[in-house]
């Protein structure tokens, strides 16, 4: 569970509300149904409606990737594999490799290395692993997209509720008891538009955009492993290769020479 995503949202909701209640308010004021539905319910209808079903019904998925924290195979580890994958190809042949792809837990690395055990051209293994990499890519900006859009419309439906909350107060300006309601609703609905939008949806696009790039840089070291051990590079320009992709305080310490 990530507790950075949970607590962030819960942490800003109840200092929104510690607020309002320390102000000498009734934290009763803060609900509204009508309010919760017109946001809620409404936003979503309208972005269900620029997606395909599928997609739209099928959120949870997406939402469930940001409330976990993902398991990415770390670089490090990653880039010794692959450098040990060259050295071994080096020295007993790329048919060696055969014997360890049942290892790989990772099936883009797998795939990859597969077709270079299979002799595949070379142009032939770059084009399929960006291709797959690029359809990986697409389904990632699907879901980004989705709460992209979210949070853009949350904020529309909450002026709708100001706007119905303010022609229910207009009709019935002669009944003064329902002037305070109706305005609470027309306040409430922007309110739950703007945290609804910037509390929730924001925040989970932004994490998946986090989630995305991590993974583009792991398939992206991958990738260019997967070329280096075709190509017969030697293994410490692999790795020197490789190693740019971490930040220089993630990288290994070269021991001093003659130390």
């Amino acid at each position: 569970m990530d507790v950075a995503t949970i607590g962030g949202m819960l942490g800003g909701i109840i200092l929104i509300v510690a607020a309002f209640v320390l102000n000498g308010n009734n934290i009763v004021g803060l609900v509204n149904f009508s309010s919760f539905v017109i946001v809620i319910f409404g936003s979503f209808g309208a972005v269900m409606a620029s997606n395909p079903l599928s997609r739209a019904f099928g959120f949870l998925k997406y939402l469930n990737l940001v409330l976990r924290v993902p398991v990415f195979q770390n670089k490090m580890e990653l880039i010794n594999q692959l450098v040990q994958f060259s050295d071994n190809a080096r020295k007993e042949g790329l048919l060696s490799l055969d014997d360890s792809l049942n290892e790989i837990e990772d099936d883009f690395l797998k795939s990859g290395l597969r077709l270079v055990v299979d002799g595949t051209d070379p142009d032939v293994i770059k084009r399929i692993l960006y291709t797959n990499l690029d359809q990986i890519e697409n389904r990632h900006d699907d879901g980004i997209g989705f709460f992209q859009r979210w949070a853009k419309i949350a904020p529309a439906f909450g002026m709708i509720g100001t706007l119905l909350g303010l022609i229910g107060m207009l009709t019935n300006l002669e009944d003064t008891a329902s002037i305070g309601p109706n305005m609470a609703v027309a306040l409430i609905t922007t309110l739950y538009g703007s945290i609804l939008a910037n509390l929730v949806l924001s925040p989970i696009q932004f994490k998946l955009e986090d989630r995305h790039k991590e993974e583009m840089q792991i398939k992206e070291i991958m990738i260019q492993g997967i070329l280096s051990i075709q190509s017969g590079d030697n293994p410490r320009i692999l790795e020197d290769k490789l190693l740019t992709f971490l930040p220089p305080s993630d990288r290994p310490v070269q021991d001093e020479i003659g130390v």
